[in-house]
């Protein structure tokens, strides 16, 4: 088995999780290994809480290795993060690795609505200063390789396992 990359990037509360982890399930069921490095996770686990420029520069470029290092085992990583340039994801790509970007495409609004650590909230009063979509840029996909319309769009869980089996 061979390893390979799946980020899934979109807004903030875009449903980026919500697949991932749909689609891990659905390789688990056909017994193909993924890990997930969901962003926010990774950060934690690396202290990694800035948000500047070259800071987010960093931690891509880290998320990145990452994800390589578990390609690199015949291991499916799959990395919902929001990477809101898109250097940041084809940084990613040159890994070396079968790479897919996914878009998980929804509005602010609907990434508003369905906010539940309220960053938008947060943004919009003015105590985050760098959220993609708000007031910082988020650069969406040019050629992404599927596009899900939010996090629980099964037909394109179901076309990402297809490409990675």
């Amino acid at each position: 088995m061979t390893g390979a990359i799946v980020w899934f990037t979109g807004l903030p509360a875009s449903g980026k999780s919500t697949l991932a982890d749909r689609v891990r399930q659905r390789l688990a069921d056909i017994q193909r290994p993924a890990v997930i490095l969901d962003g926010d996770a990774v950060r934690a686990a690396l202290g990694a809480h800035s948000y500047g420029s070259d800071d987010r520069d960093t931690f891509y470029r880290t998320l990145a290795g990452l994800a390589e290092l578990i390609a690199s085992q015949g291991v499916i990583a799959l990395v919902p993060a929001t990477a809101p340039r898109r250097a940041h994801r084809e940084a990613a790509r040159r890994t070396g690795y079968r790479f897919f970007e996914v878009w998980v495409r929804a509005s602010q609004a609907e990434c508003e609505a369905r906010d539940v650590k309220g960053l938008y909230a947060a943004a919009h009063r003015g105590e985050i200063t760098a959220l993609p979509g708000v007031n910082v840029a988020y650069e969406p996909p040019e050629n992404a390789d599927v596009i899900a319309e939010g996090g629980n769009d099964d037909e394109a869980a179901a076309a990402i396992v297809r490409m990675l089996t």
